[in-house]
């Protein structure tokens, strides 16, 4: 299927399904993915052969002019952001100065268009740095991935780059002691002979106990709706989202947002 990438640093305004109406902060290459998964249903498609790209990353100040410019437009436009949204084309917080990027953001934020809200879509694989947790803490919407409570379905989903310890990852998302929103993509398919499905009563049990560990302030669960680099997957009903939303909230009490 065909896929995507964002071909500029600051780029949108979008209508996001789960934010609103989101201008988008790319801190990865704008010609190519970098990112420390390579999910299967990413829609910036599979990782390059990092041998053959050389991943240029934007600097720090580029940002900070390209978001103030932006933001002065919108504002004169009277077309301010709901949201300013740090995504784009794999895992913003792989940027070195991704914490300075951050203090900048909410400094532009706070002069230009107060009444938005910053968010970052994150993976979940770098907090293991203490300043990428510091600067997700300063965050309003502070979104980070978990896919599945088992280390095989996330090897499969979101094939890591390098080791990846779902305990571990657990034990870091704890740390935010519940000011994050866990972002979780359900989905079934085949990938390199193996199947998977984490809608199973298996996999939703071990979730909902992770939830319990975690006690993140929201649940944000969704399903494919845009391309995928992989086509044998197979998008999950939203009466399907629904239940597994209720079963959330009846058990832990914890809020749950469903994205059609």
């Amino acid at each position: 299927m065909a896929t995507f990438l964002f071909d500029k640093t600051v780029f949108g305004p979008v209508s996001s399904r789960r934010l609103g109406v989101s201008l988008g902060i790319n801190l990865l290459p704008n010609d190519s993915k970098l990112c420390s998964f390579d999910c299967i249903y990413c829609e910036c498609g599979w990782n390059p052969d990092s041998k053959k790209i050389k991943a240029v990353l934007p600097a720090r100040l580029k940002v900070k002019e390209a978001l103030r410019l932006k933001l002065i437009e919108m504002g004169k436009a009277s077309e301010l952001p709901d949201v300013i949204t740090f995504a784009g084309n794999g895992e913003p917080t792989m940027h070195k100065d991704f914490a300075s990027i951050v203090t900048d953001t909410i400094e532009l934020r706070n002069r230009y268009a107060p009444a938005a809200r910053i968010a970052v879509l994150s993976n979940s694989t770098m907090l293991f740095k203490p300043s990428v947790v510091e600067a997700l803490k300063k965050i309003d919407d502070n979104i980070l991935k978990l896919d599945s409570a088992f280390q095989s379905t996330v090897s499969i989903m979101n094939c890591p780059v390098g080791s990846f310890s779902i305990e571990k990852v657990v034990e870091q998302l704890s740390m935010f002691k519940g000011e994050l929103i866990i972002q979780t993509m359900f989905l079934r398919g085949e990938f390199k002979e193996q199947k998977f499905d984490n809608t199973t009563d298996d996999e939703v049990s071990a979730w909902i106990e992770l939830l319990r560990i975690i006690q993140p302030q929201k649940v944000m669960i969704y399903t494919i709706v845009r391309d995928t680099p992989l086509q044998a997957l197979e998008t999950v009903d939203v009466k399907e989202l629904e239940l597994i939303a209720k079963r959330v909230l009846n058990s832990t009490g914890i809020e749950v947002e469903v994205s059609a």
